[in-house]
């Protein structure tokens, strides 16, 4: 699947509901759309040989580059602005150009800028003819003004190193807990005004003003994970400003935004749904599969249940524990094309924990291949260098999701998670949940719904069966929730599906274009099941 495809979905919309129908409800006081003509055009210009870095020397001609201008704060102009990066694509056929496609990869925090360069990796080549495509990183992220908590990698390394994924000790608990606290406090000292504007209100009014300043009288858009909460707040704070707005990935806006220890209790079920699936399609598989002998679900329990006890202990030496094992098997679930070396080293575990008689003598041969690819942390810089990350995950999720909850009820909330989400039911408490209620943003000005703005072209709402990230039922719920909308299903795996259905491909590419919406109700497939491959 593609990279762009980040955890952390997120989605929202808004309206009024009559008994004949569903009418627009009237922006927020604050919130009028951004009009073409009046509001500031972009000032494209060329691009450095780093921001199109891979492009063919044949091909950079279609690529300009630009940073705009926006508020930090769109009803306080006194609290200053930020520039907003900007990458254009532009259409390779302009007399026929429909407008301006605007893309985001999901995170939050996902850096959107370099998007169209690999646009034709997920849309048709007619789309690449008919639209100048436009990626961005929002505020906060990559270029766009990074927020940043740290000033020094080393600090970032510190505080990072600190949290735990998967804390199951008395100390691995208060030590993980103690870390949130301190990655708050760098963030009060640190991140500066942009802290209390990082909501995806704030990035869907930028937007706005992007849309008005290329010259499109409406939007058309793709998010992606997080970025279908971009789309569909938009959505609903700009109804009449939409023109083709597709989100693939989606989560339940209205849960996320008003109960987000709910949403992200449910989060960690979608992963358990997919691992499942994943299980029982190894078991399909037969001996595709490499950990298809026996039960594998029952393999893959014995495993897990072996690591929260203690690390495995490898031929070579080294040991594997939970956290990475956690961590990794939870990344691998985005991508189905991982499933056949996940299988592997999953029977290469299997085999050092409970040893067949036959492979005694030759159990140094176990090399893992993606479970030892699941790095721990966010840092991986040289101590006492700049800080050269940012923040925007956090600032992000911590302003958008509703978290009341005090951060000492944590164990209690992942105790009980565990029991009902078995292998991510821990970890899914001790991220968002362990560190939003600790997070120093005040007040942050956010879009909680109403999600039943009407728009006059029904959103397309795209959803995978085995999404891990953003389970199927939040793709439901998000149809439901908005006012206009028709659900695409798709029977896959993985997080996100565009350019990996060739039925999702074609139906997106028309609906683009000209508008034509697709029959609600439809279940598509993948290009490649796991576990196959193509002729």
């Amino acid at each position: 699947m593609r990279g762009f495809a980040l955890v952390g979905a997120l989605v929202a919309g808004a309206a009024l509901t009559g008994a004949s129908g569903t009418a627009a409800a009237a922006p927020e006081a604050g919130t009028s759309a951004a009009q073409v003509g009046v509001t500031a055009p972009v000032t494209w210009g060329a691009c450095t040989a780093d921001q199109v870095r891979g492009v063919p020397a044949d091909q950079v001609k279609f690529y300009s580059c630009a940073r705009y201008r926006v508020p930090i704060d769109h009803d306080n102009a006194a609290l200053g602005t930020i520039d907003i990066a900007m990458l254009k694509r532009a259409a390779k056929t302009p007399d026929k150009k429909v407008g301006s496609l605007f893309l985001n990869p999901g995170g939050p925090g996902g850096s959107g800028f370099r998007m169209p360069i690999g646009a034709a990796n997920y849309f048709q080549p007619q789309v690449l003819d008919r639209f100048d495509v436009i990626g961005f990183d929002p505020r906060g992220v990559g270029a766009s003004n990074p927020l940043k908590c740290f000033t020094t990698q080393e600090d970032a390394n510190d505080v990072f190193a600190a949290q735990i994924p998967v804390p199951l000790s008395r100390q691995e608990i208060s030590g993980t807990l103690a870390s949130y606290r301190d990655y708050g406090q760098f963030c009060k000292n640190n991140a500066g005004a942009l802290l209390n504007h990082m909501s995806t209100k704030d990035v869907v009014r930028d937007l706005d003003k992007m849309r008005a300043a290329v010259g499109d009288q409406k939007l058309t858009f793709v998010g992606f994970s997080y970025g279908t909460l971009i789309g569909s707040t938009y959505t609903s704070m700009f109804p009449k400003q939409s023109r083709a707005i597709v989100i693939d990935g989606n989560v339940d806006p209205a849960l996320r935004t008003s109960d987000g220890v709910q949403y992200d209790r449910e989060r960690a079920r979608g992963f358990e749904i997919s691992l499942d699936g994943f299980l029982r399609k190894c078991a399909q598989a037969g001996p595709k599969c490499s950990f298809s002998s026996g039960t594998p679900r029952e393999k893959f329990d014995e495993i897990r249940d072996y690591l929260r006890q203690q690390p495995i202990k490898l031929p070579d030496g080294s040991s594997y524990d939970i956290n990475a094992f956690t961590s990794t098997v939870s990344g691998v679930l985005y991508s189905p094309t991982s499933f056949p070396p996940l299988a592997d080293d999953l029977q290469a575990l299997y085999n050092v924990v409970h040893p067949p008689s036959a492979q005694a003598q030759t159990a140094q041969a176990v090399e893992l291949k993606v479970l030892r690819s699941g790095a721990n942390g966010r840092a991986d810089a040289n101590p006492d260098s700049p800080y050269v990350g940012d923040d925007s995950y956090f600032a992000v999720n911590c302003s958008d999701k509703k978290i009341t909850i005090k951060q000492e009820k944590v164990p209690e909330i992942a105790a009980k998670w565990e029991k009902e989400s078995p292998t991510f039911g821990r970890y899914q408490a001790f991220s968002d949940v362990a560190g939003c209620p600790v997070w120093p943003a005040k007040k942050p000005d956010v879009y909680r719904g109403p999600w039943q703005a009407k728009t006059d072209t029904p959103v397309l709402v795209v959803g995978n069966y085995y999404d891990p990230a953003t389970q199927y039922l939040f793709a439901k719920r998000m149809a439901d929730e908005l006012g206009n909308a028709r659900l695409l299903s798709v029977d896959a795996f993985g997080h996100c599906i565009l350019g990996d259905s060739l039925g999702v491909d074609k139906v997106t590419a028309d609906y683009l274009i000209d508008l034509k919406v697709p029959a609600n109700g439809q279940v598509f497939q993948p290009n490649v099941q796991p576990f196959e491959t193509t002729a």
